[in-house]
């Protein structure tokens, strides 16, 4: 039989986003915009093309701002109608396209992220489904980082969860993968640890907001204790996958930026910019202009 190709990703959004207060006491941060768009749009965009039809969000019972924007807007496409405003339309009529379905889950308490995931049980059942963490925005040229990934797990059936590395000074802030060898871009990983010190840190092999699981995770982390705050942690479903079939990292092609932080919003907004067929120009100049101002020698 051959291997499942995805069709459903799940998107935790049910985090209060505290970092980026006051903005987020009324617009959550996944729909934070980067240029045009918010960072919920890049994710959903990612898993489309990997060949995801059935998108998951997994929401808390106060946050309706991203259900309002994948719902239709009536009065909004009636008013650009009648004002001729196609390409507002066709943009808005477009957030998702014609055969992709959302499906809004709630996760009553905030019990972690391995909880959030199981909280998509009902509606991923049992095959292989993608999580995607929207803080993560991954920019590349080519084909997103979730279908490599998708691609790569459908060629091995195993599950694959992204990597990148880091320095090891930063390991405490992150999960941390060691890999038994590394085969172009995957290797199959032999454990998972969560945050380690550098000192004890396995490797320099990052986990970052992108996995595909096989669907025995459910019931891995259904057996799963909670730990600090009485969290269900994906980390720890996780290492007990890998102790009963394949899970392999995959170093994608892309960069990461991480808009969970201030800085990583910063960085991936001046990216986005500069590689925007008609902001480029404007964006080189203008921050050239404003660093002129402050004394600073020209970019590169």
């Amino acid at each position: 039989m051959p291997n499942r190709r995805i069709r459903k990703a799940v998107f935790p959004v049910a985090g209060l986003g505290t970092r980026f207060l006051p903005a987020t006491k009324t617009v959550p941060k996944e729909m934070l915009p980067i240029i045009d768009r918010p960072l919920i749009q890049y994710a959903v965009d990612e898993a489309i093309e990997a060949g995801c039809d059935t998108l998951v969000f997994v929401t808390n019972r106060y946050k309706h701002a991203v259900a309002d924007y994948f719902d239709k807007a009536y009065e909004l496409e009636q008013k650009l109608e009648r004002s001729g405003k196609t390409e507002q339309l066709e943009l808005v009529r477009n957030v998702l396209p014609e055969g992709v379905r959302a499906v809004f889950v709630t996760q009553a308490e905030a019990l972690g992220l391995g909880h959030a995931v199981l909280c998509a049980k009902p509606v991923v059942g049992d095959e292989p489904f993608a999580v995607l963490l929207p803080d993560d925005l991954i920019w590349n040229r080519g084909p997103g980082a979730l279908k490599q990934m998708a691609d790569a797990a459908e060629a091995s059936g195993a599950s694959v969860i992204a990597v990148q590395d880091v320095p090891r000074e930063k390991t405490a802030s992150y999960g941390i993968v060691a890999t038994e060898s590394f085969s172009e871009r995957q290797g199959r990983i032999s454990a998972i640890v969560e945050k380690p010190a550098p000192d004890v840190a396995p490797s320099t092999l990052a986990v970052v907001g992108r996995y595909i699981l096989n669907p025995r995770i459910f019931e891995l982390l259904e057996a799963t204790r909670p730990g600090a705050g009485g969290e269900i942690q994906l980390t720890d479903g996780i290492a007990a996958l890998l102790q009963e079939e394949a899970v392999n990292a995959y170093r994608f092609q892309g960069t990461r930026f991480d808009c969970g932080t201030h800085i990583g919003l910063i960085e991936a907004t001046i990216r986005y910019a500069l590689d925007h067929e008609k902001l480029s120009e404007a964006a080189q100049r203008l921050m050239q202009n404003a660093l002129d101002e402050l004394g600073v020698e020209e970019l590169g």
